[in-house]
């Protein structure tokens, strides 16, 4: 008999069963995949570590996130250096001198800043931005904006940029260097042998039965491990089944191919920010581990952005205020009616989580269970 149930083998649910093993408690793992990982999942194709569900670069400020996972993977130093295609137009990502230079010939900071101030003088704005267009033109800018956010963001998200919240931008980079590092973050990279290797190494224990291609829902009349302790990481709202109403999410489509070269596009992560590509992005995995894999082939993987429906697979939460109050009703709900039911990580608790706070997350929760 378990002690936990944990269901999903995603990074919150295979931290929670590693921690929980070692404290000496039997946990059963339930996976409707037929592949545990989640969608950290990476499978190897011709000698290529393939992100099969998007591309996942580890990145941290906080050091013993950092510590903790290296316990289970050797990490290399990939740094997140992404390049938008606009019509053919090549631009460096995040925002930054290179990308100002390209655009308006500036050279130094100063100049790019004034460059900025005269575009977003020549629009009229708000002083507090209502809407994620009003946010960007504040922060990069009318020509940034219409080039390399626009069309993006609202392929993205399904709707015009003027019906986004503003928080969705808030995080944006921007930076008046000349440096193309995504992530401001000291503790980055992909873990050597990808990201599969880790969940392995988390549920390798002998308190720890994993069961795949079960699907927890359809079971747990049948009282699946009666009297066990839930740690629930798939959507709370269909936990209830949505009686309370659906949240939002949008979803994602990949479709992956081997392309016969042995470098298809230069760069790992290619973002199509024109309205004219019905794909935000192309990923091409070898370079994530610096070209390591079969001579002569590549991996490909375009990214179509989809409305979501029941039964789809649920990617972004569609966090505006409407879904908030809504989520807040459920987690009332569980709090009332199920409080052996501890839900976790990006579905659980609806909110987009990076991998290292969905690490944090998870052993917030261990600490409240065991205290230690």
């Amino acid at each position: 008999m378990s002690n936990y149930v944990v269901v999903g083998s995603g990074l919150f649910g295979a931290v929670f069963a590693y921690e929980a093993a070692k404290r000496g408690k039997h946990v059963t793992v339930f996976e409707k995949k037929d592949h545990i990982g989640g969608n950290i999942y990476t499978k190897e194709i011709e000698g290529i570590q393939v992100h099969m569900y998007g591309a996942h670069i580890f990145h941290t400020k906080m050091k013993n996130i950092w510590d903790y996972v290296q316990q289970f993977a050797e990490f290399n130093q990939y740094i997140n250096s992404p390049i938008a295609n606009y019509h053919g137009e090549i631009y460096n990502l995040p925002f930054n001198m290179n990308t100002f230079n390209k655009l308006w010939g500036v050279i130094t900071p100063d100049e790019a800043k004034a460059k900025i101030e005269e575009q977003k003088n020549a629009v009229s704005l708000t002083s507090k931005p209502t809407n994620l267009e009003e946010q960007a033109i504040s922060l990069i800018g009318t020509d940034v904006y219409e080039k390399l956010v626009k069309s993006y963001t609202e392929k993205q998200w399904g709707r015009s940029a003027t019906k986004l919240p503003s928080f969705i931008i808030r995080r944006l980079p921007v930076r008046f260097t000349y440096d193309n590092n995504y992530f401001n973050d000291p503790y980055q990279g992909i873990p050597i042998g990808g990201y599969t290797q880790i969940i392995e190494k988390l549920l390798d224990s002998s308190l720890i039965n994993v069961k795949t291609n079960i699907d927890y829902l359809e079971h747990r009349d049948e009282g699946i491990e009666h009297g066990a302790k839930v740690i629930y990481t798939g959507m709370i709202d269909q936990f209830f089944d949505y009686k309370l109403g659906a949240l939002e999410y949008r979803s994602l489509k990949f479709e992956t191919e081997v392309r016969n070269v042995d470098n298809y596009q230069g760069n790992a992560v290619v973002n199509y920010t024109d309205a004219d590509h019905p794909y935000t992005r192309i990923i091409e995995h070898k370079h994530f581990e610096f070209g390591k894999g079969n001579k002569g082939k590549t991996v490909i993987t375009y990214e179509y952005p989809q409305a979501w429906h029941q039964g789809d697979e649920p990617y972004y939460p569609i966090n505006d205020q409407q879904n908030r109050s809504l989520y807040k009703k459920y987690t009332d709900l569980a709090k009332s009616k199920v409080p052996n039911v501890v839900f976790g990580g990006r579905l659980g608790q609806y909110r987009y989580y990076n991998m290292d706070q969905t690490i944090m997350a998870a052993l917030q929760v261990v600490h409240r269970e065991f205290g230690d």
